[in-house]
């Protein structure tokens, strides 16, 4: 499909100054040396500083339990894993710039007393007006540790912490986690960051569905027969056992990053696109989940995945998660989601599929097959839509063919500098925006939903590397089957 585009939607962005620049920020990231900071967040928060985005006034005090001989050190290992990321090599004047605002201070067992003086002095260097963003990068088990520490800080009004998955390992975990993050910081304190909502793809969803009426007015189950939302990845465990033992890819990803996409597809239209109404949306959707069929989800374990270094050689610990979900509302009443995830699969794709009825009657001689009008949705870095639609095949007879509609949303909107979905999160935490964040209610809704199930888990199913998954799980959709791979 050719798209052209108008003003001001293709007009390049503008400069940081008439955007709601953030004031005086001291991010303080714990966990400094993992390899979340290393490849995720110095990257996101060097790129922002070069688009000019990042507030006026900024310090980053980092820690961790492993410390370099010198900031200087450990200032240059960041540099090091930046040019690793860009791909390039970085300017070494505009790079002093940005890391002359950079300091290291290890965390020992006396509570942190260095790291918050260390803070103090960074925020009295800005002013009493600056901001303190906590970063907590740092292993699920030490989570609740580290933040009983920056609750010794003395922390204010103005503070921010921000959490990565798992916010938990089952409802019992999570209400505790939350306690201990209640004790030291209010609700409107907390970001959970699932990087999955910050992809400019995913909240092209949020636009697609409620400023088109192409799309707002059949987006529901009258017009919808199914939903998939496939995330396979090629990659194995790539040496993570530890983590995958722990927490298995229900738990990494299902219980996170699928469910999160769903309630994108399916909530109902928030009455404005702030924070507060599209959290309320979402949140409608989570209570209306049916509770979870064990006989429609299928487990699995890919075949070497025991063999892996730090693997239990009789692990039962699930890489594939394929099932059905139901959202039993006025809008989705009897549409059958799909989700699919796993590791060692043929390829890495992040795709949501909508499958449109047919027409009610069949006037078109030879008609091609009775597969679904499709709309497609490419989550990537490069976000692409489209559409597999019926058409006349050229020529003297009206026979159908089946084409394709296609937008590129790159190539349509080329002005534009899209944000990585790490550099969007951030910005908008620092802007103190919530809105593509995880509330305490939501994360507890969802375990609600997920304990029963996790509890009696069904048994794994091996299936060989490079597949689609266990044959079981190709069964799930039923003969409309599996979106992926492309037909």
């Amino acid at each position: 499909m050719h798209t052209e585009t108008m003003s001001p939607g293709s007009s390049p962005a503008r400069p940081a100054d008439d955007l709601d620049r953030p004031g005086p920020h001291v991010l303080v990231v714990l966990g400094a040396t993992g390899d979340l900071a290393r490849r995720k967040l110095f990257p996101a928060l060097f790129r922002l500083w070069q688009l000019d985005l990042l507030p006026h006034e900024f310090r980053i005090v980092c820690s961790g339990r492993e410390a370099p001989d010198t900031s200087d050190t450990f200032v240059a290992t960041i540099q090091a894993a930046l040019e690793l990321h860009r791909g390039t090599v970085i300017d070494p004047a505009g790079w002093r710039e940005f890391a002359e605002r950079i300091s290291f201070v290890a965390t020992s067992e006396d509570g942190g007393t260095e790291l918050g003086r260390a803070v103090s002095a960074a925020v009295e260097e800005l002013g009493r007006d600056a901001a303190c963003l906590y970063y907590l990068a740092v292993p699920p088990s030490a989570t609740e540790s580290v933040v009983r520490m920056i609750g010794g800080f003395g922390v204010n009004e103005s503070a921010k912490v921000v959490l990565e998955k798992p916010f938990g390992t089952d409802l019992e975990s999570a209400r505790k986690l939350n306690a201990t993050l209640h004790e030291v910081f209010d609700e409107r304190q907390i970001y959970r960051i699932d990087h999955f909502l910050g992809k400019e793809a995913v909240q092209n969803i949020l636009a697609l569905r409620f400023a088109n009426g192409l799309f707002a007015s059949v987006w529901n189950h009258r017009h919808v027969c199914y939903v998939q939302i496939d995330v396979p990845e090629e990659l194995d465990i790539q040496g993570r056992a530890g983590f995958m033992e722990s927490t298995g890819t229900f738990r990494d990803m299902i219980s996170t990053h699928l469910f999160q996409l769903l309630g994108f597809v399916a909530l109902d239209p928030p009455s404005r696109l702030e924070a507060e109404f599209l959290n309320q949306e979402i949140t409608k959707v989570f209570r209306s989940f049916r509770p979870l069929d064990p006989d429609r989800v299928v487990f699995g374990q890919y075949e070497g995945y025991r063999d892996e270094a730090g693997v239990d050689t009789s692990s039962t610990v699930e890489t594939f998660v394929a099932m059905e979900v139901y959202v039993d509302d006025w809008r989705w009443i009897g549409v059958p989601f799909y989700l699919r995830t796993g590791k060692a699969l043929a390829e890495s794709r992040r795709t949501i599929t909508i499958g449109f009825k047919q027409p009610p009657l069949k006037v078109f001689p030879g008609d091609v097959d009775d597969a679904c009008n499709e709309l497609i949705l490419e989550l990537t870095d490069d976000p692409r839509v489209f559409t597999d639609v019926r058409s006349k095949v050229p020529g003297p007879r009206l026979t159908l063919g089946r084409a394709r509609m296609r937008v590129d949303l790159i190539e349509a909107f080329p002005g534009a500098e899209p944000l990585e979905a790490y550099e969007r999160l951030l910005l908008d935490v620092m802007r103190g925006d919530p809105t593509l964040f995880i509330s305490t209610e939501q994360v507890e809704l969802l375990w609600q939903l997920c304990d029963p199930l996790l509890r009696d888990p069904p048994k794994p199913r091996t299936y060989p590397r490079g597949s689609w998954g266990p044959s079981e799980a190709l069964r799930i959709p039923g003969e409309s089957g599996w979106r992926l791979p492309d037909s």
